[in-house]
């Protein structure tokens, strides 16, 4: 009766399953077993919940990411949620992925008994004593007849061999600690006498409840998500910063352009004013001299007429007015100014200059400060590596400042020290990602070098520095000569001394910047490096020079900026 009843149970559940709307027998069949699997546990769905974003997970495996996390945010699109939304289980959904998982225990073969001599039945146990897999009916001995009773049945295996020991012909049941391997009985008499032996289900539950507490996998993948995560916010916030200085610099070089164009159409229309006077002054003294010419030629020809004339007497009348020439203007001294143009477009370019290097001054500070900005928010908390420092070296308590002491203390050589320059590098050490600091130099009249160096940096004896050598850095000598630690070095020309350096690394682009932090100024780039090995910051606050150079050089605090 109680198998007839589990049959119409069986058949009902397959009536529903069948109903229209309902499930098929093969309705997971639509979905591939990649779209029933949990990005975070790897496996299929258990519970599954679905975020706003509409991503399905593992009810357990998405409330233990947000339990590590500071925000609530799909796991795979990394959206955030502003509230944590509340998890109920997609019904759906389970359904599909419990069938999922029924369906994928009934596809694995069949185990058949291997005591039907015909037609082969499936099996429902293995027997490790009898070491064979029987049927329903050839397995009723074993539940009916003492001496069988006591034989140790296990779920039906194919390969029961593997459950037996070889050697003895007997169950594997115990498992030994000392030598790691299961044994059976007779074997705890023989070669694994006075071995630390237990069940196997005592070893099997203490393994399981280790597995349990452990649960290195899940957190290996939760590690692994959100390492992906930061790349992602990295790239993402990289982006954004690329496509806004785009649109910044865009904006500035029109803005710019049609500084240009203004001046230029003003300039234009100043000298074509100018030569349209110029053509009025000439109209106006070509007018004046056409008509004094007229009047010239008037008394030539009356003066012709009295050459010839025989009235003496009236020739004598009018000669005295006659031998005078009529008053006209005295044009040595007047001319067209043709210099005007010429001091004009000197002018107008000598102004435009000024103004196009006043506003190209103003941009490429703004641009250096909104790029010191961005970059800040990759600063680290540096301190200075006592192991590492020369011995004239002297740091402050807080391993924030470094000086030449100028005398050299008894200090132990170990390989990490200096021991040939007065050289100290920070204890932090970066081998991936951006980072960046600041240190102070007002007062110095010389700082050796600032930047950064590469582990493997010759510590004894003289070093060449440049980046095939390890380093990359700038230097200060004799108050106001720059140069950067290139091969060959690069000298350096800056508008201002410097009392405040900021140092920028991208590991894996291969770029070190230096800035003027005060005047938010761009100093040197080291670009289209190759890092290959840890890099640490790295400090040289040159000799004391009898105190003249005595001023520490300090690392600024820094805070991370959002």
């Amino acid at each position: 009766m109680a198998e007839s009843s589990s049959s119409t149970k069986s058949r009902r559940r397959r009536s529903r399953m069948e109903e229209p709307g309902s499930f098929s027998r093969d309705s997971s069949s639509l979905l591939s077993e990649e779209q029933l699997l949990c990005s975070i546990c790897l496996d299929v769905f258990t519970d599954p919940v679905t975020t706003p974003c509409g991503h399905n997970f593992c009810k357990s495996c998405l409330t233990q990411c947000w339990e590590t996390s500071q925000h609530s945010h799909c796991p795979l699109c990394k959206e955030k949620f502003t509230k944590r939304p509340e998890l109920k289980i997609n019904i759906t959904l389970r359904e599909v992925a419990d069938h999922f998982k029924k369906k994928s225990v009934s596809d694995k073969p069949e185990v058949l008994c291997d005591a039907c001599t015909g037609e082969k039945l499936k099996a429902l146990k293995s027997c490790l004593d009898c070491c064979a897999t029987l049927c329903k009916s050839h397995l009723e001995p074993h539940y009916n007849v003492p001496s069988f009773k006591k034989h140790k049945l296990i779920n039906p295996v194919e390969n029961l061999e593997d459950y037996i020991c070889q050697k003895h012909e007997r169950p594997l049941e115990l498992f030994c600690r000392d030598d790691q391997t299961c044994v059976c009985q007779f074997c705890t008499e023989g070669d694994h006498k006075n071995h630390n032996t237990v069940t196997i289900e005592e070893e099997s539950r203490e393994r399981k409840t280790h597995l349990g507490k452990t649960q290195q996998v899940q957190q290996m993948i939760q590690d692994r998500l959100k390492k992906i995560h930061g790349i992602k916010h990295s790239v993402e916030l990289s982006k954004r910063n690329i496509e806004k200085e785009k649109a910044d610099s865009v904006e500035v070089f029109t803005a710019l352009i049609r500084s240009i164009e203004r001046s230029q159409a003003e300039l234009l229309e100043v000298m074509e004013e100018k030569q349209k006077a110029a053509e009025r002054q000439a109209e106006g003294l070509i007018k004046e001299l056409e008509q004094e010419i007229t009047v010239l030629k008037r008394r030539d020809t009356e003066l012709e007429q009295l050459s010839h004339t025989e009235d003496h007497l009236h020739l004598l009348q009018i000669s005295s007015s006659m031998c005078s020439p009529p008053h006209t203007k005295n044009w040595t001294e007047i001319s067209i100014n043709t210099d005007l143009s010429v001091d004009t477009v000197r002018t107008a370019l000598s102004q435009l200059q000024q103004t196009l290097h006043e506003k190209l001054t103003q941009t490429l500070k703004e641009t250096v400060s909104t790029e010191l900005k961005r970059i800040q928010q990759y600063a680290v908390d540096v301190t200075l590596d006592p192991d590492t420092a020369h011995p004239n070296l002297i740091l402050s308590a807080d391993g924030k400042q470094v000086t030449d002491g100028d005398t050299r203390q008894d200090l132990h050589d170990t390989p990490q020290r200096f021991n040939y320059y007065a050289m100290i590098l920070g204890k932090q050490s970066f081998s991936s990602g951006r980072f960046y600091y600041e240190v102070q130099v007002r007062g110095k009249t010389d700082w050796e070098f600032i930047g950064v160096a590469a582990e493997s940096i010759n510590r004894k004896g003289g070093i060449t520095l440049s980046p095939k050598d390890g380093f990359w850095t700038v230097i200060l000598r004799n108050k106001n000569q720059y140069k950067a630690g290139a091969s060959p070095s690069v000298p350096l020309t800056l508008r201002k001394k410097v009392e405040k350096v900021g140092v920028f690394v991208d590991y894996e682009e291969g770029l070190v910047f230096f800035y003027d932090v005060e005047s938010r100024s761009h100093i040197y780039s080291f670009t289209g490096q190759s890092f290959t090995e840890k890099l640490y910051p790295y400090f040289s606050p040159y000799l004391n020079q009898g105190g003249k150079n005595l001023a520490p050089m300090i690392i600024s605090p820094l805070c991370k900026t959002e």
